[in-house]
């Protein structure tokens, strides 16, 4: 059996100070993604959303943001896929961004609620054809016999929208995780990491640091 008890990478010591973090967790969010998109990581986007239902059974899987703002982060779904169902079950998820070449990691929790299907709906229309048709053939989650099935079904759509925009549908769109902790991680010498944490407190943002 391969032994992995001795993998480890030596972190450099580029250090995290509370002085350094702004006040605003969305604004050192947004500062550390434009790093992570200045280094060329990626899919810098790329964000894994757990969830659980009430079978109390965790999910986790890799979904795209796609906007980020004050209110919180978006991705879309379909909205008969598992997540949908473990969020209608349970609201509270986290989500995890894992920017392993930089040697960082955020980490947010907070409740989903879906966003307004004008808003999905414009998403949906910035998307390529492909994209578009994608969302209508695949039944998220659900078993099928074959790739041969979902091939078949997107050249039926495809073809039948050929000349005409594909129609919005109703079972996809948009969820917003709304945060209440945004947690900053950033790697150390000797696994002597910072993390620092702002935990929204009667709708202001208290910062503390955390044992690594």
């Amino acid at each position: 059996m391969l032994n992995i008890t001795q993998m480890r990478k030596e972190y450099m010591d580029k250090g995290l100070n509370k002085e350094d973090l702004d006040i605003n967790p969305i604004k050192q969010f947004e500062i550390w993604f434009n790093q992570a998109i200045e280094v060329e990581l990626r899919e810098p986007n790329a964000m894994v959303l757990a969830t659980t239902g009430t079978d109390m059974m965790p999910s986790v899987r890799t979904v795209l943001l796609k906007i980020f703002d004050e209110t919180g982060f978006v991705f879309f779904s379909n909205y008969k896929s598992k997540k949908a169902q473990d969020i209608i079950e349970n609201p509270k998820a986290a989500v995890l961004f894992p920017w392993l070449d930089l040697d960082r990691q955020v980490k947010i929790e907070g409740t989903i609620e879906k966003i307004s299907s004008k808003e999905s709906l414009k998403y949906f229309l910035s998307r390529p054809k492909g994209s578009q048709i994608g969302a209508w053939v695949s039944h998220q989650s659900e078993v099928i016999s074959s790739r041969s099935i979902l091939e078949a079904k997107f050249n039926e759509i495809k073809n039948k929208f050929v000349k005409g925009e594909i129609p919005f549908p109703s079972f996809w769109g948009g969820y917003i995780l709304k945060p209440e902790k945004i947690e900053f991680w950033q790697a150390g010498t000797d696994r002597l990491h910072d993390r620092f944490v702002y935990t929204l407190e009667e709708g202001a943002w208290n910062i503390k640091r955390l044992a690594p």
